[in-house]
């Protein structure tokens, strides 16, 4: 698999994670930001951007997070991850 379909998965992870904090469901964000963090290991860093490397080594501290600080810090990644595999 590639970079671009990677990231492209991790950001509509990163999407459920704050979906799941919105609605209350902690279980649900929780289950989809431990699939984002094992995606991580998919990627080729080579391959990416410095800045994107430092988002995926930051997606562990979305689960100590408070909820609404988490739920915000998922979204914007997602939006930004979601961007730079689109550049790819």
């Amino acid at each position: 698999m590639d970079n671009k379909q990677i990231l492209g998965d991790i950001a509509l992870d990163l999407k459920r994670v704050a979906i799941g904090f919105h609605r209350g469901s902690e279980a649900m964000a929780m289950r989809f930001i431990d699939e984002a963090i094992k995606r991580r290991s998919e990627i080729d860093e080579k391959n990416i951007k410095p800045y994107l490397k430092k988002i995926l080594e930051d997606l562990i501290k979305i689960k100590t997070d408070k909820k609404e600080k988490a739920a915000e810090d998922a979204l914007m990644y997602s939006t930004i991850i979601q961007n730079a595999s689109q550049a790819i």
